[in-house]
């Protein structure tokens, strides 16, 4: 095992040459003079608790807080270096981690900056899960959602409020509509309101079925109206926005991964033509495509359900393509392993998430408001103009809605309506149909007529 902190400087100059930064100068002399910091405190037992906590606490008293905190993350960053090159077995802000079970650095070095460091540090501690006196009553309600087949995933809002009457003090003396009514109260807007509403309402419901009369909250309408003003709208594209949006992709800058650019490309172009949401571009695995019957398997996804979707022959070109090109680039084969690759795994929510904004901010599409158009708007794109195109043909689009809500993974009509929105071609294409029907609706209304009135 090597010994640290070096004289020499050598493990602090490898680990910085692994990290490939453009500009290192500035970390240097943070690793430079944290160093010498434990070589000057502690030289013959290295770096311990006590002095992490001094050098905290000296940092505190000669720069900000900001600085001191991003200081510690870069210091974390190399002592975890040191733990995986064996050159230490822990160091002190992991054992703070696990000790206070925190995993939060920004948190724990603002504790260690506060004037009782110690209390402060326990105030980190994580309080037990449904530990309130009503955790096991919304524990169950959770478990019981779940058995009756829903995901019920946003647990995190459940627990939320469980903390919420943890750290309220004499919560179980006060009635559930006190407690509800404060605990809405600290949310800042419309929304956030609204959402600790409707949660609070679950949970009086869940007591009623226990057999505790409690009342159920109502919704405040004017919450309800605040919310709906502000929620985002859906922005439809336009043909040659896609269009721009798909070339801006295959000019992506990316010189150290050479394959991201068709990448992008490929991933909006079945996204657009597909309807896809990302969450469901980023889980596409490669047994999940069927190039011989021109089709993409989606499994598992919202509301449970799976589906096999045909695609465009465009489409099935532009995946071939980026299949070929993968595999060229040395990606892995297993049928299990990710469509859309970058560094020996696949691309993450939020990575792909990201890298797709700015293509859509590169490619100037904004909306009124001047924010740029949201990755989800192609979903509902595809939606419009898949219904433009049914009127644009002669197809009765009220015949086709079932087939779309089952290819777009929707549970009813009603969900697919909310992606119909209704643009200047949209409404020309469903006026001229009106008109052209209008002589036989004429008709059939009068006929109706004569047979009332006999």
């Amino acid at each position: 095992m090597s010994q640290w902190p070096d004289a020499d400087e050598a493990l602090l100059n490898r680990y910085l040459e692994q990290l490939r930064y453009r500009e290192i100068g500035g970390y240097r002399s943070w690793l430079r003079g944290f160093q010498r910091f434990i070589q000057r405190h502690s030289p013959r037992r290295g770096l311990t608790d006590r002095v992490f906590r001094l050098w905290v606490k000296e940092r505190a008293s000669e720069t900000t807080r900001s600085f001191v905190i991003r200081q510690t993350q870069f210091v974390k960053n190399f002592m975890d270096w040191l733990v995986s090159e064996n050159v230490r077995r822990s160091h002190p802000l992991e054992d703070l981690q696990r000790r206070y079970e925190c995993r939060s650095i920004r948190a724990i070095a603002g504790a260690l900056m506060d004037s009782k460091p110690n209390r402060a540090l326990e105030a980190l501690r994580p309080l037990p899960r449904y530990g309130s006196h009503l955790g096991t009553v919304i524990q169950q309600h959770v478990r019981r959602m779940r058995t009756l087949g829903y995901r019920y995933g946003h647990e995190h809002t459940f627990l939320h409020f469980d903390r919420f009457l943890q750290q309220r003090a004499g919560a179980g003396q006060e009635s559930l509509g006190t407690l509800i009514g404060e605990y809405v109260g600290h949310a800042r807007s419309a929304n956030g309101k609204l959402r600790r509403l409707i949660l609070g309402r679950l949970v009086a419901k869940a007591l009623n079925r226990q057999g505790v009369a409690v009342a159920v909250p109502r919704i405040d309408r004017h919450w309800l109206r605040q919310d709906r003003n502000h929620r985002c709208h859906p922005y439809i594209y336009t043909v040659e926005e896609v269009e721009r949006l798909l070339k801006t992709a295959r000019r992506y800058p990316s010189p150290r991964a050479p394959l991201r650019p068709l990448t992008l490309y490929t991933a909006l172009a079945i996204t657009y033509s597909a309807g896809l949401r990302l969450g469901e571009v980023v889980r596409l695995r490669l047994k999940d495509v069927d190039l011989t019957n021109g089709c993409i398997g989606i499994c598992e996804t919202k509301f449970f359900k799976s589906r096999r979707l045909p695609l465009s022959a465009t489409a099935i070109d532009a995946l071939s393509d980026y299949l070929k090109a993968r595999r060229k680039a040395g990606a892995p084969s297993d049928p299990d392993s990710s469509v859309f690759w970058h560094n020996r795994r696949g691309y993450s929510y939020s990575t792909l998430g990201h890298l797709l904004y700015r293509v859509i901010r590169d490619a100037g599409i904004a909306t009124k408001a001047g924010k740029p158009a949201r990755i989800h708007d192609l979903r509902h794109t595809f939606s419009v103009h898949r219904l433009t195109a049914w009127y644009r043909d002669g197809v009765s689009p009220e015949s086709r809605l079932p087939y779309l809500a089952a290819y777009l993974g929707h549970r009813d009509i009603n969900s697919t309506l909310v992606y119909l929105t209704m643009t200047e071609e949209l409404l020309e294409r469903a006026s001229q149909r009106f008109r052209s029907a209008e002589p036989e609706i004429v008709t059939a209304l009068r006929r109706e007529t004569d047979v009332c009135r006999k």
